[in-house]
């Protein structure tokens, strides 16, 4: 099992970000997939979503409204659109996979997302 995050980069506050999180080796709508961050002297923090079930999103208050989750089954992706960042959206932003069933759990290397002028 792979999970490849990328899209990260340096970003002025206000812009946007696409991440994008290509998995292999495990069917993508048979888990939920996640988006963690991590910022440096801090713990790593769910930032966002989506549920195998019934494909519902969560987000943490930090970032509804700004972020947008999606996932393409067809080409086991998912997304993270990022819009208004702001400085404090500073961090190492991973991407996770979770199966409810067998409680297996992966995760991607990381990509960095820094939000500065």
């Amino acid at each position: 099992v792979q999970l490849q995050a990328s899209g990260g980069g340096l970003v002025q506050p206000g812009g946007s970000l696409r991440l994008s999180c290509a998995i292999s080796g495990l069917a993508l709508e048979k888990n939920n997939i996640g988006w963690f961050r991590q910022a440096p002297g801090k713990q790593r923090e769910r930032v966002s979503c989506t549920s195998s079930d019934d494909g519902s999103a969560y987000y943490a208050d930090s970032v509804k409204g700004r972020f947008a989750i999606s996932r393409d089954n067809a080409k086991n992706t998912v997304y993270l659109q990022m819009s208004s960042l702001k400085p404090e959206d500073t961090a190492v932003y991973y991407c996770n996979a979770y199966n409810p069933i067998s409680t297996h759990d992966y995760w991607g290397q990381g990509t960095l997302v820094t939000v500065s002028s």
